[in-house]
């Protein structure tokens, strides 16, 4: 199915249902919830999906934000922070983003695990790359050290992840939802996308699944540690949904197709009609441009049938 998500709208809305009917207006049956869902827009939310008027196919934890928080922030609490009042709070709000999906009769919600606390070295390698300098010994060099300081800090970072969705993931079952583990923009983000395997093996792939981000791919393509293809294809039985944008070097996401360099036919062989594939543009993109923008880019990606 495609959807849409209201991290293009939630920020000028002061009405949950009005800002879903825009969406609805641009053609989509399904909408995301995204992170930036306030707590003054969800009774609207909740009567424009008891009316019929759109279905909602997948929420972004933290949805919706913590109290006090206005803005998107789903790094807002780390499932991976040492302090354990904070990795507490990460666990208490995502507990209360599956109630809200379990509540709209959304089947996934999508996850961010935290990072590794280091050196942000992607900034580095960012601004390599925006000089022409992604061939060079010198970005090399920052990329195999980012990669060597990661994989010694690592561990303690990552058992924390593991006893969050040691949590999570019972929860989430007995709601009959999946959980979508999104890939990352920043190296120094958990799950790498080794890691995804791992967790994916670990808690089962009937809870957990890989949740694709063009963008963000479209970076660790960039910094040459795996094409699009070679995730979609590592966990092609496993992906419940994909993020859709389009992207321009060296980190402009979240624009709508044919404002970047994503070649969206890369992407079809690997779409089926089960999976979500949610639109996230952000705004100030008008409505017209997206809506005939994504019915072109729409027509690539749908899943060819044979006679």
């Amino acid at each position: 199915m495609f959807a849409f998500s209201t991290c293009w709208n939630s920020a000028r809305h002061i009405d949950g249902r009005a800002m879903l009917n825009e969406i609805r207006a641009l053609g989509f049956e399904f909408a995301e919830l995204s992170h930036g869902i306030r707590l003054s827009l969800v009774d609207g939310i909740q009567k424009a999906v008891a009316a019929g008027e759109i279905k909602i196919s997948s929420l972004h934890n933290f949805c919706p934000l913590p109290v006090g928080v206005n803005g998107p922030a789903p790094d807002y609490y780390r499932p991976s922070a040492l302090r354990e009042g904070e990795r507490e709070l990460a666990i208490r709000h995502t507990l209360r983003t599956l109630d809200f999906a379990a509540s709209l009769s959304a089947p996934v919600v999508v996850l961010h695990l935290g990072a590794i606390e280091m050196r942000r070295y992607t900034e580095k390698l960012l601004d390599l790359f925006a000089a022409g300098r992604a061939q060079t010994p010198k970005f090399e060099r920052v990329r195999e050290k980012a990669l060597a300081v990661r994989a010694k800090k690592q561990p303690k970072f990552f058992e924390q992840v593991l006893r969050s969705l040691d949590v999570i993931v019972p929860e989430a079952q007995k709601r009959k939802l999946k959980l979508g583990l999104e890939t990352r923009f920043c190296l120094e983000e958990i799950p790498s996308e080794t890691e995804v395997g791992e967790l994916i093996r670990r808690y089962g792939v009937d809870t957990v699944a890989y949740w694709h981000d063009v963008g963000h791919a479209q970076v660790k393509e960039n910094f040459g540690l795996a094409s699009q293809e070679t995730m979609l294809r590592q966990y092609q039985s496993c992906t419940v949904g994909m993020h859709l944008q389009d992207f321009a070097p060296p980190a402009f996401d979240h624009q709508p197709p044919g404002g970047g360099t994503i070649d969206f036919s890369r992407l079809t062989p690997f779409v089926t009609e089960e999976m979500i594939c949610a639109w996230e543009i952000h705004s100030p993109w008008p409505g017209e441009k997206i809506a005939t923008a994504v019915k072109q880019a729409q027509e690539i990606l749908r899943p060819k049938t044979t006679a």
